[in-house]
């Protein structure tokens, strides 16, 4: 009984000193783990001290940068706009153009110098290269006249295309005074039509002509005697590569056994011209044929009153050579259609001695090679001629029998729509008598387009 009771006891006791022990350990715990806390709160308020510290340094730093720093190149200046290209007046578009060219002409007559203010010392006519004459020294003429202006329209009225063109220059009519004092000269007209899609109606270059192929010269004539060329009044249409115009009627007539000239004026019927254009990869090209009435009619004794047809074919053509290079060809030829080239050099039609007309025949054309040097730099070499198939019964010994130029220029381009360019041409001029003239020529001029 007493051993039980004293083991019962000391159980007793062992049990209340592990309940004490355990009671100290869970206090030491409990202290230790608020020291932790505390210690881990001052880490965190160190930690927020130095992100601020450095926030502020970073600011400081950036401010510094600011200050010493090469600061960035301003914002280019806005470029203007190009300006319009014309300007609106109601429905249309007006368009303003044109250039300006001064010309140094120097030239060498064999038969004598044309008189002052005639239009040959000023551009190339070879029906008025002077024969007979002495020959005299150099004539050297200075001019602005072929500057030339124009305006067009362009617009979609009532749901058609609609356009004008207005052209003028200086080279045909004299002014008021002469080159001793102002060296005036009067606008005259050269172009002026409206189109309405495809048709054309008013004064424009003839059906017949392919500008297309027209060489590159300082006169802007330039193979005169070989062209085709004639500006009239006209109404053509216009389809595609196709084109067909009724124009103004003229015959200019030859005298019986003269070498005058009589313009007619006595036409009824408008000449009739068509056209055919091609465009291919090696250039382009064209065939046109004139139909045409020519008439004489006088009054009183001896009175004539006759008529005839005339009848002409042109054949032009302008072919790539190589990747800049090419070259311009046209031949024209047929009866009675004397004034559409040369620039009239032969008569359409000649009186036979009973008053009636007979068509006079003439074959014309020209070869114009271009290279170009470089973008700045060209070069033309031009031939042309024309021959008369005069019926020498029927006129006289000083009518024109033939016709031929050679020509070569240099042309520099130093900005866009100037040109700056000498030109050395050779001509002659032959009668049906065999006499002759001859015509040397330098040519220098300085054009301005815009």
């Amino acid at each position: 009984m007493i051993r039980k009771t004293l083991m019962a006891g000391a159980a007793i006791a062992a049990l209340s000193a592990g309940s004490a022990q355990a009671q100290d350990s869970a206090a030491a715990l409990e202290a230790r783990i608020a020291a932790l806390e505390s210690r881990i709160s001052v880490l965190t308020a160190e930690v927020e001290t130095a992100r601020s510290r450095q926030s502020v340094q970073d600011a400081d730093i950036s401010r510094l940068d600011q200050r010493t720093s090469t600061p960035p190149p301003p914002a280019p200046a806005a470029v203007p706009a190009p300006a319009p290209d014309g300007f609106r007046i109601g429905n249309n578009v007006l368009r303003i153009g044109g250039f300006v060219k001064a010309d140094f002409i120097a030239s060498q007559y064999s038969a004598g110098d044309p008189a002052n203010g005639d239009p040959m010392r000023e551009f190339y006519l070879p029906g008025a290269i002077p024969v007979g004459g002495a020959d005299e020294s150099t004539a050297a003429d200075f001019s602005a006249r072929q500057t030339r202006f124009w305006l067009t329209t362009e617009g979609l009225v009532g749901g058609h295309r609609v356009g004008s063109r207005i052209e003028m220059d200086f080279q045909v009519l004299p002014g008021t005074g002469d080159q001793r004092t102002t060296s005036p000269s009067t606008p005259a007209l050269r172009r002026a039509f409206v189109t309405i899609d495809n048709w054309l109606f008013g004064q424009e270059w003839t059906n017949f002509q392919n500008l297309a192929v027209l060489p590159d010269t300082a006169d802007y004539v330039g193979a005169s005697e070989g062209t085709v060329f004639a500006r009239q009044v006209q109404v053509r249409y216009t389809r595609g590569p196709f084109s067909i115009a009724v124009e103004n009627p003229e015959t200019t007539v030859t005298p019986y056994l003269a070498a005058t000239r009589i313009v007619a004026d006595d036409n009824s019927l408008p000449d009739l011209t068509v056209r055919y254009a091609i465009t291919r990869p090696w250039g382009e090209a064209s065939i046109a044929g004139l139909v045409r009435q020519l008439r004489y009619e006088t009054t009183g004794p001896g009175a004539i009153d006759s008529s005839t047809f005339g009848w002409g074919l042109s054949a032009a053509a302008k072919v790539k050579m190589g990747p800049r290079d090419d070259l311009r060809l046209m031949v024209s030829g047929g009866e009675g259609i004397g004034r559409y080239i040369g620039l009239n050099f032969a008569n359409d039609a000649v009186l036979d001695s009973t008053g009636e007309l007979q068509a006079i025949g003439v074959i014309a054309g020209f070869a114009s090679f271009r290279h170009i040097w470089s973008p700045q730099w060209r070069s033309n070499l031009t031939w042309s001629a024309q021959n008369v198939d005069n019926d020498r019964t029927l006129i006289g010994l000083t009518t024109n029998r033939s016709a031929q130029s050679l020509r070569g220029n240099l042309i520099w381009t130093p900005l866009p729509a100037m040109d700056v360019g000498a030109e050395l041409m050779y001509g002659e001029r032959e009668l049906e008598s065999g006499a002759s003239g001859e015509v040397t020529r330098l040519q220098v001029f300085a054009k301005y387009g815009f």
